[in-house]
């Protein structure tokens, strides 16, 4: 996902369009989600099982696609009967939906090293849509590609963070005592053409 400066950006739109397709690093991609619980305190959760790719086109911007999948039995709080109770049917029933999908539909150069994502997001099979606020953290030669063959290429590392209403995706309950909106925070490293 590389984000241009605006001179940068002159350049290759003078030149042939081309496009990366970025894998998300499993090892080190987390998709965190936080929410108040009862006035009280703020709580937060992951899923830990992410996939996906990102496809850039430095010559356009606003062709950049997402695609990415999250294994919700993945989620974990730290607290056993809290994983379980939101696995269960009352909340993402991971048994009878078994992922969730973003799929991007379209992208908005916001700034220098900044991209908002705008895709169709769905969960327990209601797709609603979404925004992602991503901003380029690194891209280059992973720092430690002279180490170890897995990280050799071309990566890129962004972070990402988006507001949802939890109760369009019907996992409303308790909402809104415990509050329905629901913070996402998205750290992933991304290498260019995966490791085939």
């Amino acid at each position: 996902m590389k984000l241009l400066t605006s001179s940068a950006l002159v350049l290759a739109l003078a030149a042939p369009g081309w496009a990366e397709t970025y894998h998300l690093d499993p090892g080190h991609t987390e998709v965190r989600f936080s929410w108040n619980h009862a006035g009280l305190t703020e709580q937060h959760g992951e899923w830990t099982q992410v996939s996906g790719t990102i496809d850039f086109d430095p010559a356009d911007v606003t062709a950049t696609s997402a695609q990415i999948t999250i294994d919700p039995d993945s989620l974990h709080t730290g607290v056993a009967a809290l994983d379980n109770h939101l696995k269960s049917a009352d909340f993402f029933d991971v048994e009878t939906y078994p992922t969730i999908t973003f799929t991007s539909t379209s992208a908005v150069q916001t700034g220098a090293q900044n991209l908002r994502l705008t895709g169709d997001l769905t969960v327990k099979d209601q797709t609603k849509p979404a925004v992602l606020d991503v901003e380029l953290t690194f891209d280059g030669e992973h720092p430690l590609g002279g180490y170890f063959d897995y990280y050799k290429g071309d990566w890129v590392g962004v972070e990402a963070t988006g507001t949802l209403l939890r109760s369009e995706f019907g996992v409303g309950m308790f909402a809104p005592g415990t509050s329905d909106t629901v913070q996402l925070e998205i750290s992933a490293e991304m290498r260019a053409g995966g490791w085939e």
